[in-house]
């Protein structure tokens, strides 16, 4: 809702700035739309449309870019969980007490960020969340006894994968919480009104016209819109699945 509501302010502002450009079309004097005129105004849309363009790419470029990035953290959360799982499988009996401290807190964590389908977040919190189980949980495969030089390479291992988990978490945490850039936007979407007052401007109204403009319109909204839902994954429609931590959740204990 919060994406589309915006969208749709976006639409009401381009399309009400076409139809405020035909209503001037009609009421401006003749001189003000000759030939010079024209060239000047035509000169400055250009102007608009080229800035407007490659701020508009800018911002579907940079969202685009951090939905990917978060997208592939989660893949790597599930990665991770699923080695540190088997590392601590193959360290030996000692390290059972830790794997069920480890299946749990994923488990109690996917529990409470999931979609009610079960294959998305549902909020804008990371998939495995910080908590005081965590450290206990690090305390517990740091306190293993390694008696051989491959429980103390996998113990090793294992602390590294705990470290890399937390950093991950956080990561994702900031990311979460990263808002797009509203100047930007408010500049873009002025741009974009006084583009489409232009296009209405030298057009004379017809149900051609209106169409076409409507598409312009519709389109620009629908470009702020994907804008908006990529900078949501963990609440929007383009919602990050969570399938790789489910499927970590899955083999762990086997």
């Amino acid at each position: 809702m919060y994406s589309a509501a915006l969208a749709a302010l976006v639409f009401t502002c381009t399309f009400g700035g076409a139809l405020a450009g035909l209503t001037l079309h009609a009421r401006l004097p003749e001189h003000h739309l000759d030939a010079n005129s024209r060239d000047v105004i035509k000169l400055v849309m250009g102007l608009i449309a080229t800035v407007a363009a490659l701020v508009l790419g800018l911002l579907i470029s940079s969202a685009s870019r951090s939905y990917d990035e978060q997208e592939a953290e989660v893949q790597q959360l599930g990665v991770r969980l699923f080695q540190l799982d088997r590392n601590l499988e193959r360290f030996g009996p000692e390290a059972t007490d830790a794997r069920r401290r480890l299946r749990r807190l994923v488990l109690a964590d996917v529990g409470a960020v999931a979609s009610p389908d079960g294959n998305s977040l549902q909020t804008t919190t990371t998939p495995l969340e910080a908590r005081h189980d965590a450290g206990e949980l690090f305390d517990a495969v740091a306190g293993l006894t390694a008696k051989t030089d491959g429980q103390r390479f996998m113990q090793a291992d294992a602390l590294r994968l705990l470290m890399g988990l937390a950093d991950t978490r956080l990561l994702l945490s900031e990311q979460a919480h990263a808002s797009i850039s509203w100047p930007f936007l408010i500049v873009l979407v002025f741009w974009l009104t006084v583009l489409f007052v232009g296009f209405g401007l030298f057009a004379r109204r017809n149900a051609t016209v209106i169409a076409a403009l409507l598409v312009g319109a519709i389109s620009v909204a629908g470009a702020i819109f994907l804008i908006l839902e990529l900078n949501r994954p963990y609440g929007g429609v383009m919602q990050i699945s969570i399938a790789p931590i489910r499927n970590a959740l899955t083999q762990m204990g086997r």
